[in-house]
Formats: C-alpha cells, structure tokens, sequence
C-alpha cells in the first residue's frame, strides 16, 4: 500500500465525516442486525466480521464503538 493510500484511510470522508473504519464497523453492524432481526448484537460476532475486511484489534474496534455512540 502506498503512503498516500495509507493516509487517505485515516482521513474522513468530506462526504459523511467518517473514516474507513468507522464505516466497515457500521456497515458489518447493520448487516449483523438485518441477520440476527435484533437491535442488539454481541461485541464479538461484530468483532470478528470488522476483522473480514480490516486488521484491527479488539481495544480499537471498542474505541472506535463508544465513540460513535457519543457522537
């Protein structure tokens, strides 16, 4: 990957303000509530479909959670 790849991952989008993290964690989320017909879903289920897509560790897929819930 190249370095102007590696930092446009880290930059919101101008379009919604979220980075690309944000979005696959909210994307496997909802598909993960349209699976289970349930608001809720566990953590970890969600946990392991984020790490389908992405290579990040549990503390910042929480991270990344809690933030978007106070936003």
């Amino acid at each position: 990957m190249s370095r102007r790849d590696a930092v446009s991952h880290l930059l919101p989008d101008v379009r919604d303000g979220l980075t690309r993290k944000e979005r696959v964690i909210l994307y496997c989320l909802h598909e993960l509530q349209k699976e289970l017909k349930k608001e809720y879903v566990p953590s970890i289920m969600l946990y392991g479909r984020v790490v389908e897509h992405l290579d990040m560790s549990e503390d910042e897929v929480q991270s990344i959670l809690q933030s978007l819930a106070t936003q």
